[in-house]
């Protein structure tokens, strides 16, 4: 088992995700934006920050990356894909989830903890809970507002993964916070699990997410 850790000039949370995944013995390894070959990982997690400082848009520098490519190779392959915060943005903009994640509807930074209702638990990422299950998780984004043009079809095909749940902190569609591919093996989330993932940090919620990779 080998999970990569992508890295783009500006990521921030990848130290965080890597520990997890080594407290998880998945025998985690940094993969740099210039790389797009990715056949010998089972599973890859782009995770938070400021890739190329956000410039243009969160995500639209990244898009065009050559590890991009390594990236939808292994969708391909039905391996699982987890994008956090800016991976979730960047998911998005390759085209990989149905949906973008824009500026939030008060546009200032938001960080803080909230609740989470696990909308569906078909994916590798939330098998390990029940259906309706509250979780607790921070968010820490300006640009995590959720918008689709095909909120019917997420729906019909069970794709919408988390809603926030008693408050919508930054306005998005439904108050989706979590969204999949149609397989459910490509999971954008904006909350950041790896920051729920000790009981020192408050909350183990967000071990789960990364267990989808065992």
């Amino acid at each position: 088992m080998k999970i990569g850790v992508i890295r783009f000039p500006g990521s921030n949370c990848d130290r965080d995700v890597y520990q997890v995944l080594e407290s998880l013995k998945l025998n985690p390894e940094y993969i740099w934006w210039d790389n797009e070959k990715l056949t010998d990982y089972d599973g890859i997690v782009i995770p938070g920050g400021f890739s190329y400082g956000d410039y243009l848009r969160a995500g639209a520098i990244a898009s065009i990356t050559p590890v991009v490519d390594g990236i939808k190779n292994l969708v391909k392959e039905e391996k699982p894909v987890l994008g956090i915060c800016n991976g979730a943005q960047i998911l998005g903009e390759i085209g990989l989830i149905s949906g973008v994640f824009i500026t939030n509807e008060n546009p200032k930074f938001n960080c803080e903890w909230v609740d989470l209702k696990v909308a569906t638990n078909r994916t590798p990422f939330t098998k390990n809970f029940k259906n309706g299950e509250t979780i607790k998780i921070p968010v820490a984004h300006a640009e995590g507002r959720f918008y689709t043009e095909n909120l019917d079809l997420l729906k019909d095909q069970d794709q919408i993964v988390l809603q926030f749940k008693d408050k919508n902190p930054n306005g998005s569609l439904d108050a989706i916070t979590g969204v999949c591919d149609e397989s459910g093996y490509v999971c954008a989330m904006m909350p950041h699990p790896e920051r729920a993932a000790d009981e020192l940090l408050g909350s183990t919620d967000g071990l789960n997410f990364f267990k989808a990779f065992i």
